[in-house]
């Protein structure tokens, strides 16, 4: 098999100054890419941030010989993500690859969980990495090329107490990814999800000490690599961790046709709810909302003649 490589390759890697974003930018780079180095330096509630920790991971690429530059903005900031992307292509001159990797965490219980919790969560989770995709999106149209990783949780696919904000943005990102690899497939523009399970910032004190020393970031990082080559698949969600990675996708059971007309009441579908859940059916994942449709209509079909 052959190596991996990214030569003449330009990724923007977002929240890179530390954990997983660290890693995988200097991965990129050992393989050939120039970066660009972006991190607010902020604390994991979101308050404060200098560029420090991205101009380190700078110093660390140009110290084993690759070229990269450091980016402060917030990728929750409409000016801020354009400065990145207009100082990216005015240095390097195209974007060929993009990792939404920022994050940050306001844990609480639902009830306790305030307007500013929620907000600031999915202006940094799921704004923050709309808005830089967004800005380098006609650029990759152009070049018709693009490789774009949104980063998932565990969370978003099953829960996790204490976190509905930070749920709610993750799989937010799952359902931008899946309409995003429809609309860029024709530009050569593939999206994947990451969905990690590692130690960095944002899980210290979540975990025993001796699960953490396994679940080094840099374990994740061989899979993202993954994502972003030129034969890349398109709307994967990879779970990854301790060295271990396997396929997340969302699955539908093959489902039931109840009835319409009067026939269709609740009790006419409870009468067939065990159909309805059978798991033991489940279907291929969809490519689209359109292939959904026409598994309704086809259930419908089949109902009507029997």
């Amino acid at each position: 098999m052959s190596d991996i490589r990214f030569d003449g390759k330009v990724a923007i890697v977002t929240g890179a100054g530390g954990g997983l974003g660290r890693c995988h930018a200097l991965e990129l780079a050992r393989r050939g890419a120039k970066l660009v180095i972006n991190d607010l330096g902020a604390s994991m509630d979101g308050s404060g941030g200098n560029s420090a920790a991205a101009e380190a991971v700078v110093k660390e690429i140009e110290a084993m010989g690759g070229e990269a530059m450091a980016n402060g903005s917030s990728v929750a900031d409409e000016a801020g993500v354009k400065k990145m992307i207009d100082d990216t292509m005015a240095r390097f001159g195209q974007i060929d690859i993009l990792i939404a990797n920022a994050g940050i965490l306001r844990d609480k219980s639902f009830s306790k969980m305030t307007q500013a919790d929620i907000d600031l969560v999915i202006d940094v989770h799921l704004r923050g990495s709309f808005m830089p995709i967004h800005a380098a999106w006609d650029i990759m149209k152009a070049q018709n090329y693009g490789r774009i990783v949104v980063t998932t949780s565990s969370t978003g696919l099953y829960g996790n107490f204490g976190q509905a904000n930070y749920g709610a943005a993750k799989l937010g990102l799952v359902g931008m990814m899946n309409t995003l690899k429809i609309e860029g497939a024709k530009n050569n523009i593939k999206i994947n999800a990451v969905c990690p399970v590692a130690a960095t910032r944002m899980t210290e004190g979540l975990m025993p000490e001796a699960v953490l020393a396994q679940l080094k970031p840099e374990y994740v990082t061989p899979g993202v690599m993954n994502l972003v080559k030129d034969d890349a698949p398109t709307g994967m969600i990879l779970s990854a961790g301790a060295g271990a990675f396997s396929m997340a996708r969302i699955v539908e059971t093959e489902g039931a046709f109840v009835g319409q007309g009067d026939a269709l009441t609740a009790e006419a579908v409870a009468a067939k709810w065990d159909q309805i859940t059978d798991t033991s059916k489940t279907l291929p994942a969809f490519k689209g909302g359109g292939e959904h449709g026409q598994h309704m209509f086809a259930l419908v079909a089949g109902g009507v003649k029997a």
